[in-house]
């Protein structure tokens, strides 16, 4: 019998960082879905990226009566990121169903998925928001972060993705090969290609405080831009060299008053003025060069992105 007989129709990868809450609706949620589809084979994959609560202890013991359920401890908190990569590793599904646990979004929405991508043959289907969700910051914040990122990247990706989308067994087999150290989920899915569909998704208001602060969003952002695009240093380069030219326009200016008019000092304020803009932006320049020689540091040592202390299937 070959490792195809064996392999699950369908995988629901999700992961656990302080997650217990939402667990037992989630499992049921997800359970009561996929009897809506036709299919017989399926498993639910769930990482525990370090969570500080029981979460692990719960889905360890929900394993009793969810026998499709496989859990994968990892041996600290790698990100969110990087255990989603870790779920999809150890998923085997010929159709990989992505999903966060925090009811945001419903499990149910796999049946729209599923039924899209069945219909189109699309390699991966995704959701994405019409219009965010929540307060003014989180509205504010997640369009700037998607606007931002467009406008600084070569590579372009859809605004208002959700984690939620439905996967083929040869995309992601092809986005685990890429071998990024910094890991930038949205980004590598969008560079990886294939036939992508996008479709609305209305996301709803998660119970309690989200753990993505606005200095985790703008870490997220400083990673995903300096991950996938140079024209960053470009555009440093060009503002550098305008400003040169500018100081050494100025500085003829200065001169030739000085040759003219016999001017001692002129304009000391301005002056001033465009020593301590030089001085910022150089002092930026090199702590834009400083992240990406990290990159690169980071890269060549080549350690894995997440290490799995347990995998109980």
């Amino acid at each position: 019998m070959s490792n195809n007989d064996h392999r699950p129709q369908l995988s629901i990868v999700s992961t656990m960082y302080k997650s217990r809450p939402f667990l037992p609706d989630f499992l049921d949620q997800c359970l009561h879905a996929v009897t809506r589809l036709p299919i017989k084979h399926y498993e639910i994959v769930l990482v525990n990226d370090g969570s500080p609560d029981d979460a692990l202890d719960y889905a360890l013991e929900r394993k009793k009566d969810i026998p499709q359920l496989v859990v994968v401890d990892l041996s600290r908190n790698f990100g969110h990121h990087a255990a989603m990569l870790a779920g999809l590793q150890c998923a085997r599904g010929e159709l990989v169903f992505l999903i966060d646990c925090d009811l945001e979004v419903p499990p149910e929405v796999l049946i729209v998925l599923y039924e899209k991508q069945k219909a189109t043959g699309a390699d991966i289907v995704y959701g994405y928001q019409d219009s965010r969700k929540g307060g003014w910051f989180e509205r504010v914040s997640g369009g700037l972060f998607w606007r931002g990122f467009n406008l600084l990247s070569d590579l372009k990706v859809p605004e208002n993705m959700l984690t939620e989308r439905i996967m083929t067994r040869r995309y992601v087999r092809a986005l685990l090969r890429l071998g990024d150290r910094n890991v930038f989920l949205g980004g590598m899915m969008t560079w990886v290609g294939f036939d992508q569909i996008g479709i609305p998704i209305r996301k709803g208001q998660r119970q309690g405080q989200s753990s993505y602060s606005l200095l985790k969003r703008l870490r997220l952002m400083i990673n995903a831009v300096t991950s996938f695009t140079a024209q960053p240093l470009v555009w440093m380069f060009n503002t550098g060299v305008l400003i040169t030219l500018v100081s050494f326009a100025y500085l003829i200016y200065l001169v030739l008053r000085r040759i003219l008019f016999g001017d001692v000092v002129l304009g000391f304020t301005s002056m001033m003025g465009m020593l301590a803009l030089t001085l910022g932006i150089l002092t930026t320049a090199l702590g834009l060069i400083g992240i990406y020689l990290g990159k690169v540091y980071t890269q060549v040592q080549d350690r894995p992105r997440f290490i799995a202390k347990n995998i109980f299937r």
